[in-house]
């Protein structure tokens, strides 16, 4: 093919693949939102609501598995039409939820649809651009990652404040089934197509999963993966609650500034660490995962003293949160350029499937859950502490805020991974090559 076509080609399956991933990050973010909403009309502990999370996590961890091999094997548009549809229908199935079991099931099913799009998406991009483009590729494919928080965080509070938070779920189903349409129009070339050496043979008497799990970068990424995760959806899930009961905003307010330090701010981070790890990679070849250990340590102090803001000081916690978040969002576009470089393009589907399944079943699931129930327990020791006999809403603020100082902890434990993963990568890179 032509290289000017191909180049074309490439930039436009990427920006469809842009649109799915941004739907696939607003759908799974709606219940952020809409949380203190759905908690006062069900009468929910925080250990619940966050059980609403993990419940989607869960399945998308462990369908993701099968789903990634799949990526290796079948056609991958065909894949992204399908899981894409699926999410959207059962997103706006949500809304219809009259309890919360109802919604936890349904929860279930947009975790299965949305486990499609993270392989086959990045096996696509892998096989659409070279090496040396990669991660800005990757860093504009993730940005649906920010721009769909945003848009989800933004949009759903106005929707849910004007019109109650069912209607949030059924607008959200809409523009997924338009993008299943045009997934069907996505190229599939072949795997190892963009490749600047010749992908290497594979050992066919091993089985994919422990060919992936050999390689030294890849298990540091995906403890890595894990850590992040966990943070990720803590802050999702419970930003909007934190906001409304320690600086007391209202739902719109506490949208707003949400889609804000956790949307809009990461769209920076993307881009600017995307053209960074580009950048450095070239000069160095740890020099991605390098950018990703330091950006997220100095994420950690950030994180804190926000937490430290007094109530109704919005301007210094938004400022400090969104440059913490900033930060955290380089992470997407080192780290995932960096599993490209020690993979090979056989082997990707499988790849991100494993990593995807480590970063949802041991972290994403986790982080809204436990933050739940150290909520809860604080709450529950605030109240005692006070001598009261019942609980408050004053009580569940507190509690909450105590729990979020778990994510710049996390935060310094990540950049300590990260930093481990960029002593091995070298060797792994000069390995896909051999």
């Amino acid at each position: 093919m032509n290289t000017d076509k191909a180049t074309k080609q490439a930039w436009g399956a990427l920006w469809i693949l842009f649109g799915i991933n941004l739907m696939n990050f607003y759908d799974r973010q709606i219940l952020g939102p809409v949380a203190e909403m759905v908690r006062k009309e069900w009468a929910l502990s925080d250990t619940l609501l966050g059980t609403l999370s993990t419940a989607f996590i869960l399945m998308y961890a462990v369908v993701g598995l099968p789903l990634g091999r799949l990526a290796d094997t079948w056609n991958r548009k065909k894949i992204l039409a399908i899981g894409v549809s699926t999410w959207s229908v059962l997103t706006a199935a949500s809304g219809l939820a009259t309890s919360f079991a109802w919604l936890f099931a349904s929860r279930l099913g947009v975790g299965i649809g949305e486990a499609s799009c993270a392989p086959a998406a990045n096996s696509l991009i892998g096989d659409l651009f070279p090496p040396r483009r990669r991660a800005m590729a990757l860093s504009i494919f993730m940005l649906g990652l920010p721009l769909g928080t945003f848009l989800c965080f933004r949009l759903s509070g106005l929707i849910a404040a004007e019109y109650g938070w069912r209607y949030a779920f059924f607008f959200a189903g809409i523009p997924g089934l338009i993008l299943g349409l045009l997934a069907l129009k996505l190229p599939n070339p072949p795997r190892g197509a963009s490749e600047e050496h010749p992908p290497i043979a594979l050992s066919s008497d091993k089985s994919p999963f422990w060919l992936v799990l050999s390689i030294p970068t890849i298990l540091w990424i995906v403890a890595s993966g894990a850590v992040h995760n966990f943070n990720m959806y803590a802050v999702n899930s419970f930003l909007p609650a934190f906001l409304m009961r320690t600086h007391h905003l209202d739902v719109k307010a506490a949208s707003s500034v949400s889609s804000i330090v956790l949307g809009a701010v990461g769209i920076l981070g993307l881009l600017g660490g995307g053209w960074a790890a580009d950048r450095l990679s070239q000069v160095r070849p740890d020099g991605k995962l390098l950018l990703s250990a330091i950006a997220t340590a100095i994420a950690a102090p950030c994180i804190f003293f926000a937490l430290q803001q007094a109530p109704g000081a919005i301007v210094g916690f938004m400022l400090l949160m969104g440059t913490g978040t900033m930060l955290m969002f380089v992470y997407y576009a080192s780290v995932y350029s960096s599993i490209q470089d020690v993979i090979p393009p056989a082997l990707r589907g499988t790849a991100m499937s494993i990593y995807f399944f480590a970063m949802y079943l041991l972290g994403a699931s986790f982080g809204p859950v436990i933050t739940g129930m150290l909520s809860d327990h604080y709450a529950k020791q605030a109240m005692v502490a006070a001598g009261a006999t019942a609980m408050s809403e004053e009580f569940k603020g507190m509690g909450l805020h105590h729990a979020m100082y778990i994510i710049p902890m996390l935060c310094v434990v990540l950049a300590l991974v990260l930093f481990a993963a960029s002593r091995t990568v070298a060797r792994d890179m000069e390995k896909v090559k051999q």
